[in-house]
């Protein structure tokens, strides 16, 4: 199941994205737990810090998982926390195996009290209504639903110059999409308590290829609520060694391109059907039969392949996705 967004942001309108206004902001407002994994972040940590200080959406507090920086990053910390003070920021050790691993076992340990959780990078530069706009959107959906926000990206190169925006994608978030996709960075994803339990309960162990697919597959197959904003609320920060999580332009689909016929996404998905079917009971009955209609897609051969394919009804946003999707069937990398 998943949630349209209302009127003004399905339009892109969002007059209160200079002034939103989150059930009063003074009447009640949950508090968002950000959730932060850092390794040698020194050279912009202080950035995105900064940033996170100047939302208008004021209830928050900050959770670290340092993953055994050696750099200036624990100090950096260290100076924010003391000067923040009220517990707005505390460390952690991360398990160190890993951003994906950091990354969930950080939701898996969030403070249950929080209505509300968002991931952060340690290089980006939040927009200052990014949490106004997130809760906005989640704040119509049912709390006992795992749900979530998330959001296009704007691009910055290291020096802060803005290359671009991450592609827009127009078709419906689902499972089925989600199987052969992640629309979006976790460093734009904020979720409920309800989708936290969800993470907890699939735990912080299993073997998956990054949190932001993870969360993607998850809550749309146990039939939760995604909400995708056609509106960048963060500046994020590109490297050569995330050009792939940007997914813009000619390199990154010859990049993409050249890892398919490599066979890393067959085993990407391989990754990701083991972790499904660990917690394949959370899973609703639709998004079961969709996962085992795209595995006999996966394991058949010549004319079949295609008949479970085109049954199990997977797709990539755009019509370029879907032309790899089926040469990679073509050449059995599913």
């Amino acid at each position: 199941m998943v949630a349209p967004l209302p009127l003004d942001v399905q339009k892109g309108d969002l007059p209160s994205r200079e002034a939103a206004n989150i059930q009063g902001q003074g009447v009640h407002t949950p508090r968002v737990t950000i959730l932060m994994c850092t390794y040698n972040g020194e050279r912009f940590l202080s950035q995105q810090l900064d940033s996170i200080a100047r939302q208008t959406y004021r209830n928050w507090d900050v959770v670290v998982s340092d993953d055994g920086s050696t750099d200036a990053t624990p100090e950096i910390l260290r100076q924010y926390s003391e000067a923040w003070g009220e517990g707005k920021l505390t460390v952690r050790q991360g398990p160190k195996r890993g951003f994906a691993a950091n990354f969930m076992s950080l939701a898996c340990d969030a403070p249950a009290q929080s209505g509300f959780y968002a991931w952060a990078d340690q290089d980006d530069i939040w927009q200052d209504i990014k949490l106004e706009i997130a809760l906005k959107s989640l704040q119509y959906l049912p709390m006992d639903i795992p749900a979530l926000y998330c959001a296009r990206t704007e691009l910055i190169g290291d020096t802060g110059a803005i290359i671009g925006c991450s592609p827009l994608f127009a078709r419906p978030a689902s499972f089925s999409n989600a199987l052969v996709q992640s629309i979006a960075g976790g460093n734009t994803m904020v979720f409920n308590n309800a989708a936290r339990a969800l993470f907890r309960t699939a735990g912080a162990h299993l073997d998956i290829v990054s949190h932001d697919w993870w969360a993607y597959l998850l809550i749309t197959g146990a039939g939760g609520q995604v909400i995708y904003d056609r509106v960048p609320t963060i500046l994020y920060r590109q490297h050569d060694a995330n050009l792939i999580g940007s997914d813009m332009g000619a390199r990154a689909r010859l990049v993409r391109l050249r890892m398919m016929f490599s066979g890393r996404f067959k085993v990407w998905n391989q990754r990701n059907i083991i972790a499904l079917e660990s917690v394949r009971s959370r899973l609703s009955e639709e998004s079961q039969l969709t996962l085992d209609m795209f595995q006999k897609a996966r394991k058949s051969r010549g004319l079949a392949r295609f008949i479970w394919l085109s049954r199990s009804r997977v797709y990539r946003q755009t019509r370029w996705g879907n032309l790899g999707l089926i040469l990679a069937a073509v050449l059995n990398r599913i």
